[in-house]
């Protein structure tokens, strides 16, 4: 494990000038196939069909490394918060900092934007939260680059106000069903509450900020995937609403989505379909690959019971698009675990797939597949993680490109906190190191 300044040194020079590649977002193993997903897929779902490959030498991933570039950047660890590249400068952008409390959703949400211009090693922090000229503060929302410009896309806040149907069950009033609340659970005097962006903002340099579109015609959302394919800007999945294992059963129930968006311009946009052939998720992966868009894993909840026997209502399906509209199933079971939270980006020409969120354990594994069906686990370990503990879920992620085209993965902050609320120690297991992941 590499790591301290001759780290930092050793990778700044494998990154040379760093420049994001185009794609957003191998030997056998005896490593055991995971549990299919545990969701299943409409009944209508097309054939699974293997995607078009390219015919290129494969990079060996599995001598691939991890090295930490920064073990503390000067922006707040987060968790939700998306990065991007823009002219050979890397943008961390938004997220969320659980503050110091036993609350669920009890949090700082972020609004600023940071620039480094060394692969991470170093920071300038470009603007601050409720800043002129900025977007609100957000998490779990989309960045996307198009037309040399950062484009933010949806997300939600967090908030705390008194709850105001403790009184009212007090009373013995009887809420409407459409609400989703339990009469007979508990009351939390304190309930979280979010505020769902459909909005859209666009910044050529990530100081100033413009507002292309207050409200597009897509529901506001949280944990939506975003990329752009071709000329075209796609918004797909998400939710509104937090899950009950935040807001508690007396919360408003969440809602998922499977509906696909696509706009040239942010501003107008055409409803690809209103239900695609994959089941509504949020949380999911998204990387754009020899010109179609994939769709990777995902969750239609947090948790499930009864511990520790029930399946988790996470996916680790495949599915492919070239329009947004029409979808082919790529395989129904990667051979990786079912996860929201994770990250897939494209990598030397193959899919990287690692990181996310596991009941009971996040998973310590990382996956490559040059077409989304066959898939093959690297040795590696994300972040040469000791534990489950240390994996990290709702991170982000890009790929850059040295001088000599050589394309190193770097990952920024994420998440390690679990479902423990009582645990004093949880709202500290978020982070703001900068790893990379290269030969």
């Amino acid at each position: 494990m590499r790591s301290g300044l001759a780290a930092m040194c050793a990778v700044a020079v494998l990154l040379g000038a760093c420049s994001s590649t185009d794609d957003d977002t191998s030997s056998d193993t005896t490593a055991p196939a995971p549990t299919s997903a545990a969701a299943t897929t409409t009944s209508a779902a097309p054939t699974t069909t293997a995607a078009p490959t390219t015919t290129v030498a494969p990079v060996a991933l599995d001598e691939f490394a991890w090295a930490q570039i920064n073990p503390a950047a000067p922006w707040s660890a987060r968790a939700g918060l998306r990065v991007a590249e823009l002219n050979g400068r890397i943008f961390v952008v938004g997220g969320r900092t659980p503050n110091n409390s036993t609350l669920p959703g009890d949090s700082t949400v972020w609004g600023d934007v940071w620039a480094s211009d060394d692969g991470g090693i170093s920071w300038t922090q470009l603007a601050e939260t409720g800043a002129p000229g900025g977007f609100p503060a957000r998490a779990y929302f989309s960045l996307v680059v198009k037309d040399d410009a950062l484009w933010v896309i949806g997300g939600q806040d967090f908030g705390l106000e008194e709850n105001p149907f403790c009184e009212l069950l007090a009373q013995g009033v009887t809420p409407p069903p459409g609400l989703g609340i339990d009469p007979n659970a508990p009351c939390p005097p304190l309930l979280p509450t979010s505020q769902f962006f459909n909005d859209v903002w666009k910044s050529s340099d990530g100081i100033t900020w413009e507002q292309v579109t207050p409200a597009a015609p897509w529901a506001g959302r949280a944990g939506l995937s975003a990329a752009v394919l071709g000329d075209e800007i796609v918004v797909l999945g998400g939710s509104q609403n937090d899950d009950s294992a935040i807001i508690g059963a007396n919360g408003p129930q969440r809602k998922y989505f499977n509906d696909v968006w696509t706009s040239v311009d942010g501003v107008t946009w055409e409803q690809a379909t209103d239900a695609a052939d994959w089941q509504e998720r949020a949380g999911a992966a998204v990387a754009v690959k020899d010109d179609a868009l994939y769709l990777l894993g995902g969750e239609v909840g947090f948790t499930c019971t009864p511990l520790p026997d029930c399946v988790p209502p996470y996916f680790n399906d495949v599915w492919r698009t070239t329009d947004g509209a029409v979808w082919e199933q790529v395989t129904d079971a990667a051979r990786w675990s079912p996860r929201p939270g994770h990250v897939c980006k494209v990598l030397a020409g193959q899919f990287v797939c690692f990181g996310g969120f596991g009941l009971i354990e996040n998973p310590m594994d990382m996956w490559v597949s040059p077409d989304g069906a066959s898939w093959t686990q690297l040795p590696q370990v994300p972040w040469n993680a000791a534990e489950p503990a240390a994996i990290r879920y709702d991170f982000d992620a890009l790929v850059t490109a040295g001088p000599d085209g050589a394309e190193t993965l770097l990952t920024f902050g994420g998440d390690r906190e679990t479902f423990d609320f009582a645990d004093p120690e949880n709202w500290t297991r978020v982070d703001n190191d900068v790893w990379a992941f290269g030969g």
